[in-house]
């Protein structure tokens, strides 16, 4: 997993045909916009939890948690 710090309005390319551009947040929510083509399927973690009500199905859904500070010899 990558996980990337970005400025307002900085974008990143997935392959050759998909952007996601960060544009801004407040607090904890962030806000985005993804240009890709139409025949890409983008869906919401929350919908497709609430869409499998099997704990065993569930349970194989990949979940990403914050992770914590790091010590001050990295910032």
């Amino acid at each position: 997993m990558l996980r990337l710090t970005v400025s307002t309005e900085e974008y990143l390319m997935l392959g050759e045909d998909i952007k996601v551009v960060f544009l801004g947040g407040t607090g904890k929510h962030l806000r985005i916009m993804i240009d890709a083509p139409k025949n890409i399927n983008i869906v919401r973690s929350s919908v497709i939890e609430k869409k499998f009500t099997d704990p065993e199905i569930r349970a194989t859904l990949p979940k990403y948690y914050p992770e914590p500070e790091h010590p001050e010899k990295y910032r």
